[in-house]
C-alpha cells in the first residue's frame, strides 16, 4: 500500500491541494484534486480510493463531515482524514466519530503530513490483507462455514449436497461443539426451499407446553396470557425448513405429537380443535445415543425412524486433526479482522500443541482457545507459552508423569517422547521424525520396537 496507493484530496484552495498532492506524489502515490463536495461526491460514487484527505470548512462550514459521510457510504475500505483550521478543533474531533482516520491543523507540517499519511494507508492495507485472508481461507477450504479439507469432514460435505436436493428428514448426530447447526444449515441452502424460511429451535432445557407452543402456536384465550394468535415455527417456516437442535431432550409426550405432525404434515394451534396443513423440511440433531435412549424408554422408536431419513455424523475434531491448523488460522483472521491488527503467526511448538490436544469441546473450544491465544498474544507470533494450561500440559491418561524422570528408564522416555509427537503431529511420520531430530527408517524402526503404532 505504500506504493501507488489512489488518493482524493478535496481542498477549495488549489494551492493548498498541489501542495498536499505533491508531497504524497513523492512517495509514489496517484493523487486526484477536486475542489469541492459535488466535485467529491462524483469521484467518491464512480472511483476508487485507498485514502480521502478533506479540507473542513469549504462552501460550508461542515463541508469536510459530508465528504467523510459520503467516503463511509461508497469507499467501505478507505481512510479519511480531515484537514482543519485551530479554531475548528471541535468539529475535527466530531469527524472521528464519525469515522475518520485522523484529523490534522494547518499550517501542515509536510512531515507530519506524510507520517500520518502513510499510516493511515498502513491500516487500510491491514484491513484489507486481514479481509482477503478471510476470504482465501473460506474459498480454499469453507462450504457453507465448515471448514476443513480432512476425509472425514468431505465426507460430511459429499453427504449434504447428496441429501439436501430431496425431502429426505435429515438427523444430524455428534458431539457438543462440532458445529451440527452448520450443517443444518448448509442442508437448507443447497436444497430446493433455500429461498424459504430456515427456523432453529433448540428443544434444550424447555418445558413440554414452551416446546408446544412454540412449535404449533396457540389461539387468543388459549392459556392465561394469550391475548392474540400466534403461529407456531411449523406454520411460520411454511414451505422451508425447520431445525430442531437437541431433539433427544424432548419431552417424552411432545414426542408422540411431534410424531403425528410429521407422518401427517398438520398442526393443531393449542385452544383450537381444527388442524392447519403444513409442509416442511424436518432437520434435527442431537449428541446423544438416541438408540441406546430408545432401549430405555427415553426415546420413541417410531419418532427415530420418522426423523432419521438421512443421518450425517459430523466427526468430533479428535478425529480430524489434519483440520485443526486450517480452523486456527481461520479463527486467527477472523479475529484479527474485526479487532484491527496484523493476523499473529502460531508458532510450530503451539501449533502442534493444538493438533495433540483431544478438544473435548471440539471446534466451540477451539475457537474460544485461539481468541485467548490471540489476546494473550503481545507480539505478532503466539508460542507455546500462550497456549492456555489445560491445552499445553494436556496427556493421556496412561503417559508417565514426565515432571519427574528419576528412576524412569530411557527406553520408556523414549517411547513415550515418540508417542506423544505422534499424537501432536496427528501421525505425521515424516514431522514426527524432523522433530525427534531422527530419520525416518530410525522412526519405523523403534515404533516396531517399542509396539507403538
Amino acid at each position: 500500500m505504500s506504493q501507488h496507493a489512489q488518493i482524493l484530496i478535496v481542498d477549495d484552495e488549489p494551492d493548498h491541494a498541489e501542495v498536499m498532492a505533491e508531497a504524497l506524489r513523492r512517495l509514489g502515490h496517484v493523487c486526484t484534486v477536486v475542489d469541492g463536495l459535488e466535485s467529491a461526491r462524483s469521484e467518491l460514487t464512480l472511483g476508487s480510493f485507498d485514502l480521502v484527505i478533506t479540507d473542513m470548512v469549504m462552501e460550508e462550514e461542515n463541508s469536510g463531515l459530508k465528504v467523510l459521510a459520503l467516503a463511509q457510504e461508497h469507499q467501505d475500505s478507505s481512510a479519511t482524514i480531515v484537514v482543519t483550521a485551530h479554531g475548528d478543533i471541535p468539529t475535527a474531533k466530531a469527524s472521528l466519530k464519525g469515522g475518520a482516520y485522523d484529523f490534522i491543523e494547518k499550517p501542515l507540517d509536510l512531515d507530519v503530513f506524510r507520517n500520518l499519511s502513510t499510516r493511515a494507508l498502513e491500516s487500510v492495507m491491514l484491513r484489507q490483507q486481514n479481509e482477503s485472508l478471510r476470504g482465501q481461507v473460506d474459498s480454499a477450504y469453507g462450504f457453507e462455514g465448515i471448514i476443513g479439507e480432512s476425509k472425514a469432514i468431505i465426507k460430511v460435505i459429499e453427504l449434504i449436497r447428496q441429501v439436501a436436493q430431496s425431502n429426505l428428514a435429515v438427523l444430524i448426530t455428534g458431539e457438543s461443539g462440532t458445529g451440527k447447526e452448520l450443517v443444518a444449515k448448509a442442508v437448507h441452502n443447497h436444497s430446493k426451499r433455500v429461498s424459504k424460511r430456515y427456523v432453529a429451535f433448540n428443544c434444550a432445557g424447555q418445558s413440554e407446553s414452551l416446546i408446544e407452543d412454540q412449535l404449533f402456536g396457540h389461539v387468543r384465550g388459549a392459556f392465561t396470557g394469550a391475548d392474540r394468535d400466534r403461529e407456531g415455527i411449523f406454520e411460520y417456516a411454511n414451505n422451508g425448513t425447520i431445525f430442531l437442535d437437541e431433539i433427544g431432550d424432548m419431552p417424552q409426550t411432545m414426542q408422540a405429537k411431534l410424531l403425528r405432525v410429521l407422518e401427517t404434515g398438520d398442526i393443531i394451534r393449542l385452544g383450537q380443535n381444527n388442524s392447519r396443513s403444513t409442509d416442511v423440511r424436518f432437520v434435527s440433531a442431537t449428541n446423544q445415543n438416541l438408540p441406546e435412549r430408545c432401549k430405555t424408554g427415553e426415546f420413541r422408536e417410531d419418532l427415530l425412524f420418522r426423523i432419521k431419513g438421512a443421518e450425517i455424523k459430523v466427526p468430533p475434531l479428535r478425529e480430524r486433526r489434519d483440520d485443526i491448523p486450517l480452523l486456527a488460522n481461520h479463527a486467527l483472521g477472523k479475529y484479527a479482522a474485526d479487532m484491527d491488527i496484523p493476523i499473529p503467526e502460531i508458532s510450530e511448538p503451539a501449533m502442534l500443541r493444538l493438533v495433540g490436544y483431544d478438544w473435548p469441546g471440539n471446534v466451540r473450544e477451539l475457537m474460544n482457545v485461539v481468541q485467548r491465544m490471540a489476546v494473550m498474544s503481545s507480539g505478532k507470533k503466539i508460542e507455546l507459552a500462550q497456549v492456555p494450561d489445560e491445552v499445553r500440559s494436556s496427556q493421556s491418561d496412561d503417559a508417565p508423569d514426565l515432571g519427574s524422570l528419576a528412576g524412569v528408564g530411557l527406553d520408556k522416555l523414549e517411547k513415550e517422547a515418540i508417542r506423544q509427537t505422534l499424537a501432536m503431529t496427528g501421525g505425521n511420520r515424516e514431522q514426527t521424525a524432523n522433530l525427534l531430530g531422527i530419520g525416518e527408517r530410525t522412526l519405523y524402526r523403534k515404533l516396531k520396537e517399542y509396539g507403538v503404532k
